[in-house]
């Protein structure tokens, strides 16, 4: 570790197999959290390179607890987290839209390291109890349309640099690698990144993967499509950027799709969408997610049928009625 943080402070990369092995001695436990703190420091310090990020997704993908749900053909939607906005849990909602508007989605998530609420953060709050057992996870699929995949079950490193993750509080290669290691390897994949750097190396990795993918940008730094400014989607096909109003949507105003200061707050705000309550600025925020993440999986629909099948399924009560049966399927 030390020769590989010496050649990291002086600018070198490592090639795709260097990075592999070093992502397993992490998983294995081989180094010191102060170690792997300077190595997660010097990643915010330098750009991590294409080869890089896919050698350290083979070695989490190599050790993690594997589930097939390749005839699924699932969607995972997530943002990168580290945007410092600390939004409501947008993505996690979305994927119960989808999912009510018909679609089997697989949600790869974790704790939230730089926000009050991450992912799991809002599913714990209804009472969830994460598991691992290919038996209720196929059969959340099956009957809620959703199945929740918590990231330390799944993956022992998530595990072993949590602690590191949370002291430090801000964006790490961890943050770059979770929406890349789902462990049931979806067939689609909507990812939000809070820049265009980021935006760029997803796509150029996503083509190395064979994943149908979109990445998504708001242009003033949100890692999902916030509606707060113009935003940029990229996929394996072309890339556009769109405002708003094009789309029928008012702009929102940041403190609109504000997270709250507590975990409690945040899953009100979440349990507000799903349930028809919420402002304006949060169900639309939520319902162009979940449009987009329908386009991906819909191609030969245009943008505005695909809000049109989000807007129904959340109006309708289909995406609330997804919760409630992943709800009690899981506690």
């Amino acid at each position: 570790m030390k020769a590989i943080l010496t050649r990291l402070f002086n600018h070198e990369s490592l090639d795709r197999d260097e990075a592999r092995r070093l992502m397993l001695g992490i998983t294995a436990g081989q180094y010191p959290d102060t170690q792997v703190a300077a190595l997660l420091a010097a990643y915010r310090m330098r750009d991590v390179s294409i080869d890089e990020l896919l050698g350290f997704r083979e070695a989490l993908l190599e050790v993690c607890v594997p589930v097939d749900f390749a005839p699924y053909r699932p969607i995972d939607i997530v943002g990168t987290g580290g945007d410092g906005k600390n939004t409501f849990n947008i993505s996690t909602c979305a994927c119960f839209v989808v999912a009510g508007a018909g679609y089997k989605v697989a949600k790869h998530g974790n704790y939230g390291a730089t926000s009050v609420s991450g992912a799991s953060d809002v599913i714990r709050e209804h009472g969830i109890r994460f598991t691992a057992h290919p038996d209720t996870l196929r059969r959340s699929l099956d009957e809620a349309g959703i199945a929740y995949l918590h990231a330390q079950l799944f993956h022992p490193a998530m595990k072993a640099v949590g602690t590191v993750r949370k002291t430090l509080g801000v964006r790490t290669l961890f943050n770059l690698l979770g929406p890349m290691i789902n462990p049931c390897r979806p067939a689609y994949q909507l990812l939000g990144v809070s820049d265009l750097a980021l935006m760029r190396l997803y796509t150029y990795a996503f083509r190395r993967t064979g994943t149908e993918f979109a990445v998504v940008n708001s242009l003033d730094n949100y890692d999902e499509i916030s509606l707060t400014d113009e935003f940029k989607v990229m996929s394996l096909h072309d890339e556009h950027i769109y405002r708003p109003q094009e789309l029928g949507f008012l702009p929102a105003r940041p403190e609109e799709l504000h997270g709250g200061q507590t975990k409690q707050e945040a899953s009100r705000i979440f349990d507000a969408v799903l349930t028809g309550t919420a402002t304006p600025a949060q169900r639309h925020c939520v319902l162009v997610n979940a449009a987009f993440a329908i386009r991906l999986m819909e191609p030969r629909k245009g943008i505005e049928e695909c809000i049109a099948l989000a807007t129904e399924a959340l109006d309708s009560g289909r995406a609330l009625k997804a919760l409630k049966r992943f709800i009690e399927i899981n506690c």
